[in-house]
């Protein structure tokens, strides 16, 4: 199964979940920056994940999936996921009501793939840091490798 991880990172937390995904799924996982849109199309399963940032992803995996053709992904299983803060550690309640609306990169990005073609292999999912910079949460790491294996086995 040709399979490719794409992810952006800010403070390396996302990274460190990317790699773990692609450990889980035997592939590789490259930087966004790194990401050639000619060979997303001739995949068989698509992961791409990114820290969220004002609700969404960042720019260079928005720029990458909106730089994509129409039906490019057509035949593409395709996943998204995200590192996000949990919600109920933010202080501030008018930020963590911002936040609960504003919604999280994972399912912009999963809306993103679906538009060009590619069909979700999962549900969107978010990995927690403990605050802004991170570092992750105990046990999300072993939660990626959980997930990936789902993403094979659907």
């Amino acid at each position: 199964m040709k399979t490719l991880v794409i992810y952006d990172s800010v403070f390396g937390n996302t990274e460190k979940i990317a790699q773990v995904i692609a450990a889980a799924l035997g592939t590789n996982a490259i930087p966004v920056s790194q990401a050639d849109a000619g060979q997303l199309g001739s995949l068989d399963l698509l992961v791409v994940g990114s820290p969220t940032r004002g609700f969404r992803p960042t720019e260079g995996i928005t720029h990458l999936l909106n730089g994509l053709p129409k039906y490019h992904l057509a035949g593409v299983r395709v996943a998204a996921f995200d590192t996000r803060i949990v919600l109920e550690t933010i202080d501030s309640k008018a930020l963590r009501f911002l936040v609960d609306k504003g919604g999280y990169a994972a399912s912009t990005i999963a809306k993103m793939l679906q538009k060009k073609g590619g069909k979700l292999a999962a549900p969107p999912e978010g990995f927690f840091v403990t605050g802004e910079q991170g570092p992750l949460k105990d046990s999300e790491l072993e939660r990626a490798a959980a997930w990936a294996g789902k993403l094979m086995a659907g």
